[in-house]
């Protein structure tokens, strides 16, 4: 029998070395669905719900990590500028701060 910590611990087995496949996946949600967990069962159904774009991030070696992180840079120079300028003023501080 798994407890939620161990299927916690083999679902982020799935996602370090970016190996996962569509099999251990379904193998994975299959024996959670098994130990009868009510707090993942939510979650698995989303990904049986996104199965190819979840297992696209399991397999591919790409990440849009990088982006993320300019748009929430971005967002956060916005934020700190809120009701002060206006967007020409926005867009100086984006070209200078990168």
């Amino acid at each position: 029998m798994i407890d939620l910590a161990d299927a916690v611990r083999r679902f982020a087995e799935l996602l370090n070395p970016h190996e996962g496949n569509e099999k251990r996946l379904q193998d994975w949600i299959t024996t959670v669905r098994m130990a009868d967990l009510p707090y993942l069962h939510a979650f698995t159904r989303g990904l049986e719900k996104n199965q190819a774009a979840v297992a696209a991030g399991l397999t591919l070696h790409y990440s849009n990590g990088p982006t993320e992180g300019h748009v929430n840079r971005i967002k956060m120079i916005k934020r700190q500028m809120y009701g002060r300028a206006n967007l020409d003023l926005l867009r100086k501080r984006i070209l200078l701060a990168a």
